[in-house]
């Protein structure tokens, strides 16, 4: 556990009098390749600002505001913004007017480090004294939580962003992926006929031009940079238009997933051959002009440009699907996605042109091509859907539950398969006579995907795609299991609690009984002396729903759950709206609070300071913390020691901090 930083306080003054001025001077140290945020920006724009707070009595008055001395500034990757900060050393100066001899002054600091090695920001809070050289330790980390990783976390020394399922999801591990997902993708849409036929006529250019062939080959590198810099420029657009304060708008408003749905499917049908998406004639033949006008670099970069639209109806729906997947609110991902996929799609025009003689081995066009593109429609069909379950799981329209949608999914790919044995053509195409070995071995494997979607027809978990399909809990029907049913003894505990509120739209998985409003959990622990396990969890959280069926399923873990502890599932992104009378105005946002949603999200923000799901918390019946909250971890023995140690802390009586759910 990271350890607060030990403050320091000086007095200046040796001797003073009633009405004298009394300078203090506050020091802390900061552990190594950490840094401590200032005190002189506006905290409701950045992270948190270092603060000190004082008691109200007679003895002083505070002089001015707290001056840093010492601080450095620069851009601030974690908070996107210029930030000042202290490293090593953060000093801060405090003048006061005395009205005692003996003046009883003490001071609450409140302050942020950060790490930019690993991500993190932590918040503290520390108790200071002011009496002469005295100080000591916020009573928010004991001695023993200090030097005992496992005793119970003060709520204040949690992670501001708590990055288990970052490092996971969103951290490096996921844009490495999503990287080379994205460079995957330029590869694929190599493989299109608008595009594989255009790399031999495109390295001709270059290869037959009267330059050296020297100058040839830095042309080519400039039209693969070209390249790769008009895609990068969309991302960055495309990160300017869905910065990260639209997340939760992107991820589960029934608008831009209703929107993003539609596109999937026009694209499918795109790639079907009903119609072509295409740029206009216009500017198309304006940029190709425009580099037979120009010449040199600039003529070089509108080639790029020009081919970059002349491809669009092939590249357009990979590309866009894409940043539609990236469409989460984070900033960096759209530069990822587009980087990679820019850099695929670039590479052999670059390459083919510095070594010609590759050509040769390149396959011909054929309908081959066409292949590809038709297979790419069925995938964009298939995602199409995961858009609008999310809304159908928000807005509990109920259109689309599992049963719907895997069967929707085993028919899709189903069709992919017969198209790939040759049993079925679109329009477009001439019917093959023979079915090459490539189809027969793609349609096998489509086949086998097909037989395993089928058991999810009568509950199977498919825990290998339980991120990208309904919760098990909207299956209609369900092979009667163990896991699947309540048992009589949580049955009579709810029962002696009172029926969950807001029950009868949300449910837990596995038929866990449990509740989905904090107050309410809370009081059913305190009745039946259980600690309390809270789930910050999400109707569109992929790793929620992983979580669910990897680890919540295993026997043992389910034991616990179901036995050990009052469950509530604290949904962020629930829609429904609360009565007037129970909104209030975040002291986070400002914002008015109206859904069960928002307000489960600003509880977590302010009390837990993260706000990525899922979030894992335990609590005893006293609202106090009993260890420190866990993330997206597939580990069932890590889960299973979690538990385990908050049923330990729970029974020693040792947990920490209240964790209020009071409107702010």
């Amino acid at each position: 556990m990271m350890e607060a930083p030990k403050w320091e306080v000086e007095v200046q003054e040796n001797t003073f009098a009633k009405g004298d001025t009394l300078t203090v001077f506050f020091t802390a140290e900061i552990p190594e390749d950490w840094y401590m945020y200032s005190s002189d920006f506006d905290p409701s724009v950045g992270p948190v600002v270092t603060e000190f707070q004082y008691s109200e009595n007679k003895d002083f008055q505070q002089l001015g505001d707290l001056q840093p001395i010492g601080q450095k500034k620069k851009y601030d990757e974690i908070f996107e913004g210029e930030y000042t900060y202290f490293t090593k050393k953060a000093k801060f100066k405090q003048e006061f007017i005395v009205n005692s001899e003996s003046p009883d002054i003490k001071a609450m600091a409140s302050y942020q480090i950060c790490s930019e090695a690993n991500g993190q920001c932590i918040p503290f809070e520390s108790d200071i004294t002011v009496m002469g050289n005295t100080t000591k330790k916020s009573p928010a980390v004991s001695d023993e939580a200090e030097n005992d990783a496992s005793a119970p976390l003060a709520l204040d020394s949690f992670d501001n962003k708590f990055e288990t399922e970052e490092n996971e999801g969103e951290g490096f591990t996921f844009l490495l992926t999503f990287f080379l997902v994205s460079f995957g993708g330029g590869l694929i849409a190599l493989l299109t006929p608008c595009v594989f036929p255009m790399i031999p006529m495109t390295v001709s250019f270059f290869t037959k031009s009267d330059s050296s062939r020297k100058k040839g080959i830095s042309q080519a590198i400039l039209y693969g940079v070209s390249i790769i810099a008009i895609y990068t420029l969309v991302g960055t657009l495309f990160s300017v238009l869905f910065g990260a304060d639209f997340a939760n708008f992107l991820s589960t408003h029934w608008i831009p997933n209703l929107f993003f749905f539609a596109i999937f499917i026009l694209f499918a049908l795109s790639f079907f051959g009903l119609f072509e998406i295409r740029m206009p004639n216009k500017l198309v033949n304006k940029m190709d002009s425009q580099s037979n006008k120009k010449g040199g670099s600039i003529g070089i970069f509108f080639m790029a440009f020009t081919l970059v639209l002349v491809s669009f109806s092939c590249t357009g729906p990979i590309a866009g699907t894409i940043l539609l997947q990236a469409a989460n609110g984070d900033t960096i991902q759209p530069l990822i996605g587009m980087f990679g996929f820019s850099l695929a799609f670039a590479l052999p025009f670059t390459l083919f042109a510095i070594f010609p003689n590759w050509l040769k081995s390149m396959p011909q066009s054929g309908g081959w091509l066409n292949t590809v593109k038709v297979v790419l429609g069925f995938l964009e069909l298939a995602l199409a859907l995961k858009f609008l379950s999310i809304v159908d799981q928000v807005y509990h329209w109920d259109l689309l539950n599992r049963d719907v949608y895997l069967a929707l999914w085993i028919v899709i790919f189903s069709f992919l398969g017969f198209y790939l044995l040759g049993k079925i053509t679109f329009p477009h195409e001439e019917k093959s006579k023979n079915t090459s070995v490539a189809r027969v071995v793609s349609a096998i494997m489509v086949f086998s995907f097909v037989v395993y979607l089928i058991p999810g027809l009568i509950g199977a978990p498919l825990k290998g795609l339980a991120g990208y399909m309904p919760p098990l809990s909207s299956q209609s029907f369900v092979m009667n299991s163990p896991q699947a049913s309540p048992t009589s003894n949580a049955t009579s505990e709810i029962a002696e609690c009172g029926a969950p509120k807001y029950g009868n739209m949300l449910e837990l998985p596995h038929g866990i009984q449990g509740y989905f409003d904090y107050e309410q959990a809370l009081a059913c622990a305190k009745k039946q002396d259980k600690p309390l396990f809270i789930d910050f969890t999400g109707h569109g959280c992929v790793n929620c729903r992983e979580m669910e069926s990897a680890v919540w399923s295993d026997p043992k873990v389910l034991k616990r759950l179901k036995e050990d502890y009052v469950i509530v599932a604290l949904y962020v992104d629930e829609k429904t709206e609360l009565p007037e009378n129970e909104w209030y105005v975040s002291a986070n946002d400002k914002r008015v609070k109206k859904t069960i949603g928002g307000q489960n999200l600003d509880f977590m923000i302010q009390k837990l300071n993260a706000n990525a799901q899922p979030y894992y918390t335990l609590v005893d019946n006293e609202s106090s913390l009993l260890n420190a909250p866990k993330g997206y971890d597939l580990s069932v023995d890590n889960f299973i020691q979690f538990l385990d140690n908050g049923i330990e802390e729970f029974e020693n009586g040792s947990a920490m901090e209240i964790v209020g759910h009071e409107q702010s």
